[in-house]
């Protein structure tokens, strides 16, 4: 076993899983949470509860790490999107092929199944309710604040596994040359539950991921394992401001999304009202993601994204894959797998947090329009027709391993030939019709 010790500041879903693929390495390491053990006693009360979905990314990890299978029957395939208008019409919007499906996951279940599969290492160390207080990335020297008392830590090696507002990357910023970029975007959202049915079952069909479109409001439902759902309203900060009362509430249901009032109830609806604060969404880029062999961050700590693409966790995932591959290139050179990680992983970073703004976008508004719908049915033509050359970009970046700024590239370029097809057809029908126009009006002028 290695002397070289490593900290992972972060024990969520990519700190987690991080921590098994460097023990996996006989690195001696070490994993310090803010929070209380989800394992131990159940999570505080407003803590974000949405469901992530896994693509073949994210389980591609799993399966690397052992526990794909614990994860299975805490896990529901959704195949489409299932589109509800206003007027109660729903229509499906298929991810892929018929058969090609993600995976609605339980985030806290995931998380306890890593943690549990990481302290089964004897050289891998979890210590919860440990706030990092202050650090020297150069050094190796942390601080940590455990019920009121400081406990300094001496790291070889450390990795801000610690979320969008990383303190890591904090310190990062005070000691290195780092560009970075945060984005807040006017929109917020708030979660709400759907029951079981007093038949016990799905209160929807559980293999769907429901949307809701309006423009400009979203929202989303995803089954559970337990046969329940989790509801997420997106709307503009303003717009949550303005309904005052729980009546205001029921009327804007009501208004924009009558048949989810009745997933919800009207009465939960008002008992939920006094907690509806929106939390708020956050996109950052930065790079460089490392100093030298000392440090690094990943997942949401060097690439947080909006969640309308799935990727969060999927990239995180990818993120660890990618070192563990690089570590094993440059045999546990950490200053070497370092360097090249930020050099490889910046533009996929960046293309994955674009992505998921125009996701945002085709979810809540795009898939309402006729030409939208008119371009995914041709592009799904296209891709049965040329399956390995014509790939739509939902398919790229959910079932395969194709890096995320060429997805992006080819999302571009197949949408110039998207929209080059339709002017073209459009203009051929206009030629019909006019041709048309006119043989008619010759013919009944010589008929006359």
């Amino acid at each position: 076993m290695s002397e070289k010790h490593i900290v992972i500041v972060g024990a969520g879903l990519v700190g987690t899983l991080n921590a098994i693929l460097l023990a996996k390495r006989n690195l001696t390491v070490s994993v310090y949470e803010k929070r209380r053990d989800l394992r131990r006693e159940p999570p505080p009360s407003g803590r974000r509860t949405t469901n992530l979905a896994l693509t073949s990314r994210g389980m591609a990890a799993l399966k690397q790490v052992g526990v794909a299978e614990q994860i299975a029957p805490y896990q529901v395939a959704m195949f489409a999107r299932m589109v509800h208008e206003v007027d109660g019409t729903m229509h499906p919007l298929y991810y892929g092929r018929k058969e090609q499906f993600i995976l609605s996951t339980q985030r806290n279940k995931l998380n306890e199944i890593l943690l549990n599969a990481a302290e089964k290492f004897p050289n891998l160390t979890c210590f919860f309710e440990h706030k990092l207080t202050s650090c020297s990335l150069k050094t190796g020297q942390l601080e940590f604040l455990h019920k009121g008392k400081k406990v300094r830590v001496q790291a070889d090696v450390v990795f801000g596994n610690d979320g969008a507002h990383s303190t890591i990357r904090l310190e990062m910023m005070k000691c290195s040359l780092m560009d970075v970029q945060q984005i807040y975007v006017p929109y917020g959202y708030i979660e709400l539950p759907v029951a079981k049915t007093k038949n016990n079952d799905f209160a929807l069909e559980p293999q769907h991921l429901h949307l809701w479109p309006r423009d400009d409001f979203l929202m989303l439902c995803t089954a559970n394992w337990d046969r329940t759902f989790n509801i997420a309203l997106f709307m503009r900060f303003e717009t949550f401001s303005s309904l005052k009362t729980e009546d205001d509430a029921v009327e804007f249901f009501k208004k924009h999304f009558p048949d989810a009032l009745a997933l919800v109830g009207e009465k939960n609806l008002r008992s939920s009202f006094p907690t509806w604060y929106p939390y708020p969404m956050v996109t950052i880029k930065c790079s460089p993601y490392h100093i030298e062999g000392k440090a690094l961050i990943m997942g949401d700590a060097a690439h947080a994204m909006l969640p309308f693409l799935a990727q969060g966790v999927n990239s995180g995932f990818e993120d660890c894959m990618l070192l563990n591959s690089l570590l094993d290139i440059h045999k546990d050179n950490f200053a070497a797998a370092f360097s090249e990680y930020s050099r490889c992983r910046k533009a996929d970073a960046h293309a994955v947090c674009d992505l998921t703004l125009y996701n945002f976008l085709e979810m809540r508004q795009l898939v309402n329009t006729k030409t939208f719908r008119l371009k995914k049915k041709l592009d799904n033509i296209l891709h049965a027709i040329l399956p390995n050359n014509w790939i739509p970009l939902y398919s790229m970046v959910a079932f395969t391993d194709i890096r995320y700024h060429i997805c992006k590239q080819r999302k571009q370029y197949q949408d110039q030939i998207l929209n080059c097809i339709l002017v073209l057809g459009a203009a051929l029908l206009f030629f019909l019709l006019i041709t048309t126009v006119i043989w008619v009006y010759v013919s009944w002028d010589r008929h006359w």
